[in-house]
């Protein structure tokens, strides 16, 4: 919080003598609850109210009452006629508090009731001659009393970094930014639904984790007192899921939190939303149309099209979504065919500036070529197929092509949504696959899958073949919410102190 200045000081001052005079009238500033105050139980939404009396004549008032609730956003006084703007979730409704109408005690409340305050009023609904739908009040309370004032002229917070630093405000004076809250619900409802539908059931998984696996990635760590061990603050999903298609749940999945002690830019934050979903007897085949069944089920409960505009482009997830290999996508960036097999992969990544670590093999460099060259800029929904085993350790490797596995990322403009696999369900082969990735860090490589012997032992009593991906769905919803950046649609993103 920054340090207010003499005129700060003086309105935060104001704001706590105004307090004092209602308590001094035996007024609690603090409801317990709006029946005490304003005898209705639950407030009408203002959008209610709307849709109810949209074709109110002007200057007519209707036998209907209601009690509404909220924000004080705007007031104009007319001496014994004052108009409050009312703020409730839905939208902004006026007031008409009259000094014939209500009582004195009611009416003298509006001397003490400043911009930001939560206030409730009952009354008979109507227009204003000027053909404004209103409330006007018979009953006047204040709910809360704001001891500091929100933005200047409610015009909002414009700066992104108070936006996300003090999202309360940014919600309080933005009511176009409360579609993004109402977004991420819509597409949880939606990726639910659908699964649900198709026989799924929705777990639960541990957060807190003896091995950090699931994902290549950096974690968090801390200490457990009462069994003084390390665990981790899990970085993927997976590896628990898979150890219940072992226990017979054939089609899981999770929606939860993931956190990874890595950088923070538009596309990453250290704590995310993924969906899960694995499902047994399938393969990486059935995981790309499932996957774009729910996007395509989400995109219609927030856009209500498949075509829409994202940053400028149109999104088009109703036509055939391409199918390609990252190696043909790395051959057509460079101009020439790509192999794992080639020897000059270094100085091909170095041509194009790319900074080759001497630890990396043949399938992170190309790696690198795609998401340098290439993933940046697939804008039109693309899965990208069949990735090299070193950089997947926990896909199956590739019915037909040496070298490879069966893992297929799904890229829409220009960020990686989904990634698919056919599930690796030996347990020989997964050992192989951890012991490539401790061979890996064993040559200076930080960040590599662990070895996880309790993983395998669960592998060694048979799990089914499967096939399973996770969704992000901070991505997502950047793309429905038409967001610049993922901090736009977490409410509270992750942010260096202030000075």
């Amino acid at each position: 919080m920054t340090e207010e200045g003499p005129r700060e000081q003086a309105v935060l001052r104001a704001r706590r003598e105004s307090l004092e005079r209602l308590r001094a009238r035996g007024i609690e500033p603090f409801a317990f609850n709006l029946e005490l105050a304003i005898g209705v139980a639950e407030p009408t939404p203002s959008a209610a109210i709307r849709e109810r009396h949209r074709g109110v004549a002007p200057a007519q008032v209707e036998e209907a009452r209601y009690g509404v609730a909220g924000r004080v956003v705007l007031r104009r006084s007319f001496g014994n006629l004052v108009f409050l703007i009312v703020r409730d979730r839905e939208g902004d409704l006026q007031v008409v508090c009259d000094r014939a109408a209500l009582s004195a005690p009611d009416f003298e409340l509006l001397e003490d009731i400043d911009l930001g305050d939560l206030v409730g009023a009952y009354g008979r609904v109507g227009t204003t001659r000027r053909g404004e739908l209103s409330i006007f009040a018979e009953r006047l309370a204040v709910l809360s009393k704001a001891l500091r004032p929100l933005p200047e002229k409610w015009h909002g917070l414009k700066d992104p970094d108070l936006q996300q630093r003090q999202r309360y405000l940014h919600l309080a004076t933005d009511l176009e930014y409360r579609r993004v809250v109402h977004a991420r619900a819509k597409t949880l409802r939606a990726l639910r639904s659908l699964l649900d539908a198709r026989g799924f059931v929705e777990v639960e998984t541990p957060v807190l984790q003896p091995s950090a696996g699931g994902a290549i990635a950096r974690p968090f760590v801390t200490h457990h007192q009462a069994l003084d061990i390390d665990l981790y603050l899990r970085i993927a999903l997976e590896l628990y899921l898979k150890r219940l298609l072992v226990g017979g749940l054939e089609r899981v999945y999770e929606i939860g939190h993931n956190f990874r002690n890595e950088g923070i830019d538009r596309e990453h934050n250290p704590e995310f939303t993924m969906l899960e979903v694995y499902q047994a007897y399938a393969d990486y085949t059935a995981m790309m149309e499932l996957g774009e069944a729910l996007v395509r089920e989400a995109a219609l409960a927030v856009r209500g099209s498949l075509r829409f505009p994202h940053r400028g482009r149109e999104v088009d997830l109703e036509s055939p979504w391409r199918r390609v290999t990252l190696l043909e996508l790395v051959g057509e960036a460079v101009g020439e065919d790509v192999t794992l097999d080639r020897a000059d992969l270094g100085e091909l990544a170095s041509a194009r500036g790319i900074d080759v670590h001497p630890t990396w093999g043949p399938g992170k460099i190309v790696l690198e070529l795609y998401e340098k060259l290439v993933e940046g800029e697939l804008w039109q929904p693309t899965w990208v197929l069949d990735l090299p085993r070193e950089v997947s350790p926990l896909a199956r490797p590739h019915r037909s092509a040496p070298g490879l596995v069966e893992h297929a990322d799904l890229v829409i403009a220009g960020m990686e949504l989904i990634p698919a696999y056919s599930e690796l369900c030996d347990p020989d082969e997964q050992r192989r696959s951890f012991e490539i990735q401790a061979a890996a860090r064993r040559r200076g490589e930080e960040e590599t899958h662990p070895m996880d012997e309790d993983f395998l032992a669960a592998l060694e009593h048979g799990m089914p073949p499967a096939g399973g991906f996770g969704l992000g769905i901070d991505r997502l919803l950047m793309i429905l919410a038409d967001a610049g950046s993922i901090r736009d649609v977490i409410l509270f993103p992750h942010m260096r102190p202030e000075d």
